[in-house]
This record gives structure tokens, C-alpha cells and sequence, in this order.
């Protein structure tokens, strides 16, 4: 089978790998497509301190259940599932727990990208938004976009939605969002408190990963209100205004699980909803490339072109 294999920064080779062997419990998939992930980048680049080569990444998974093991009830041969592995989604087949796997339903197994789903599911359920509260989500890139969809089910009264691209902007609207703002035109606190009758955000999600939404969230939301950090920071180390934080009481919350039963717990709840139709990914993977061209992938997932939101590869 194909197998991408990162044997240095920016450079994938696409190698010949033995066919996962298939253990008691345990299915292999035959993969559909590998969503690229924005935690994946920095080590692409070489700019992760922790990085070792070759690396064979990805974990964004969906594809079609080829053969089970031993002892395994479902799923079955021809399901085809979201998938939670730790790596090698760049590849033709991935061998993985039978308890890993989530039924895709009749959905485009692009769309079927569980694990990231299982994130988004996570940190809105972590953030304890009530019925009637005002929601701030800085960041509409594909994980915003998600939380966006998922905030609505909690019954806000307002989902503001801020982010410096018109066409992320639009996406969002068109998903429901309440109100959106360009922070590079507005003051983002000005923007809130009109929009919040001057008491501003009860909840706020920073997803951007930068240390800019870090420096306005907080003048962003109501005091002993939620500051949620969803964002994936990577790079040099993030400064806060903690003084202002421990003033204003804020709960802070690191919406990052690494605990497999809360992932998995995730997963399920994510594919549920969109197997069901309470939310869509419909229009969120917007480029497309055969394992053979997975660089240009992951530069496009740098670059974010406009219109860009999700890159998926697919074997």
C-alpha cells in the first residue's frame, strides 16, 4: 500500500508499506480521506522544536471498513466510518480499534471528519453555554465554523462571530451566526458591547491560534463570564493579561482533550449530529488533492487562499 511519509520539513515521499495487519477487536479501513490539520502544520514546516523525522501524520479519518478481526460484531465489511487514529491517515489502509470507529451514514465520506468534530463537540460542551446567552466566537476558520454550528444547538440568544475575511464572514452567516464582525475594520469590544446591550460576551471562544485574539478577548466578555481557548497555539510562547482576567473573574477554559474516553466521547456525539442532520458540513471542504500531490496540500493549508476552509487528502 501508499504510505505519505514526511522524511523532512516540506518534503512528503509518498513509500510502499506492508498492509496493516488486523488484530482481535480490530478493523482495517480502507481510507477515504484524511482531513489536513492545522496541528500538523508547524511540524510540516519545521518550526516544531519536537519534531522527528520520518513522521507519517495524519488523523482526521473516514473511509470504508475492508475486513475485521477477531471477536468483532461491528462494525462491518462495506460500513463506512469516521475513524479516531494518533497517525498514518495519509495512507491507502489504517488498522484501528473497532471501538474507534463511528458510522459515516450516508454521508460524503469527506465530510465524515470525525475527530475534529470530536474537538468542536468538546469545547462548546466545556464552555457551559445556557439558553439565552450572548456568544462570541473569535476565528471563522473550519474549527470556528464547526463551533458556530454547534453553538446554536445550546439555544443563545446571540452568535457573534469575528474574523478578518469577508468570505469566512459570509460562511458563518449563512450557518446562522447572529452577527459578524471585521476586527480590522471595528474595535471588537466596541462591536460587542453594541451588540450585547454594553455588557458584552457572557461566553467567548478564542480558535484562532494567534496571540492577538488572546489580547482582546478579555475586553470582549462580561465579567465572570467564559473566556474559552479552542485555539491551537503553536510557535513562540502566548502572553495574557492575566491582571485584567483575574479582575474581570473570568472562568478560563483550555478546550483541549488528550484523554481518549473524552475524545471518543466527542466523536460519537459529532457524528450523531451530522449522521442525523442537526448540523452540516456541507461547503467546509473546499480543496481537494490526491495522495500524490499531499505538499501541495498541506502549502495550501498554510497559504489559506481565499475561500479556502478545509483541505482533505484522499488515497
Amino acid at each position: 500500500m501508499r504510505q505519505a511519509v514526511l522524511t523532512e520539513p516540506r518534503r512528503f515521499t509518498i513509500a510502499e508499506a506492508p498492509l496493516p495487519a488486523v488484530g482481535p477487536g480490530e478493523v482495517l479501513l480502507r481510507v477515504a480521506a484524511c482531513g489536513v490539520c492545522a496541528s500538523e502544520l508547524d511540524i510540516y514546516q519545521g518550526l516544531a522544536g519536537h519534531a522527528v523525522y520520518p513522521w507519517a501524520p495524519g488523523h482526521e479519518v473516514s473511509g470504508v471498513v475492508e475486513r475485521v478481526g477477531d471477536g468483532v460484531a461491528a462494525p462491518r465489511p462495506g460500513d463506512p466510518v469516521a475513524v479516531w487514529v494518533t497517525g498514518h491517515g495519509y495512507g491507502e489502509y489504517v488498522a484501528v480499534p473497532a471501538g474507534y470507529c463511528f458510522s459515516a451514514g450516508d454521508l460524503p465520506l469527506e465530510l465524515a471528519l470525525g475527530e475534529p468534530l470530536a474537538c468542536a463537540v468538546n469545547a462548546v460542551e466545556l464552555a457551559g453555554i445556557a439558553l439565552g446567552d450572548d456568544v462570541l466566537i473569535v476565528g471563522a476558520g473550519f474549527m470556528g465554523q464547526l463551533i458556530c454550528r454547534l453553538v446554536q444547538l445550546r439555544g443563545p440568544r446571540r452568535v457573534i462571530v469575528a474574523d478578518p475575511r469577508g468570505d469566512a464572514r459570509a460562511r458563518a452567516a449563512a450557518a446562522g451566526a447572529t452577527a459578524t464582525v471585521d476586527p480590522a475594520t471595528q474595535p471588537l469590544p466596541e462591536a460587542v458591547a453594541e451588540l450585547t446591550d454594553g455588557v458584552g460576551a457572557d461566553v467567548a471562544i478564542e480558535i484562532t491560534g494567534a496571540q492577538a485574539a488572546l489580547e482582546v478577548i478579555g475586553r470582549c466578555t462580561r465579567m465572570s463570564g467564559t473566556l474559552v481557548i479552542a485555539g491551537y497555539h503553536q510557535g513562540a510562547p502566548r502572553q495574557v493579561p492575566l491582571a485584567a482576567w483575574n479582575w474581570n473573574a473570568f472562568r478560563i477554559a483550555n478546550a483541549h482533550f488528550r484523554d481518549v474516553p473524552t475524545i471518543l466521547r466527542g466523536m460519537r456525539a459529532g457524528m450523531r449530529l451530522v449522521t442525523s442532520g442537526r448540523i452540516s458540513l456541507d461547503g467546509l471542504v473546499t480543496h481537494r488533492f490526491p495522495l500524490a500531490t499531499i505538499d501541495q496540500a498541506f502549502r495550501t493549508a498554510i497559504e489559506k487562499p481565499e475561500g479556502f476552509v478545509k483541505a482533505t487528502v484522499t488515497p
